[in-house]
């Protein structure tokens, strides 16, 4: 099913009108971000030194996590040797 000559404009004028309102809304959420950035900076610079101390433990919980307990390693690895010898 083909568009007419008239319906092909209409269909191009209604997504020009909608990219041109994509790049405003685009650009008011750029500005409105800066604005909120910067006059909250004050705030959340104070609470950075906390931030950094909340981070140390979340690490070391998360982090360890691959050792999966090191007294099961050591009994996995004594029964991969034994196998091996065989």
């Amino acid at each position: 099913m083909e568009n007419t000559p008239q319906e092909e404009r209409e269909l191009r004028h209604t997504q020009r009108s909608l990219s041109a309102s994509k790049f405003v809304l685009i650009a008011f959420l750029i500005i409105i971000g800066y604005f909120l950035f910067t006059e909250h900076l004050a705030h959340t610079i104070a609470f950075l030194p906390y931030l950094f101390l909340l981070a140390c433990p979340l690490m070391h919980l998360f982090m360890h996590g691959g050792h999966h307990g090191h007294h099961d390693h050591h009994e996995q690895r004594e029964h991969d040797d034994k196998k091996g010898d065989r």
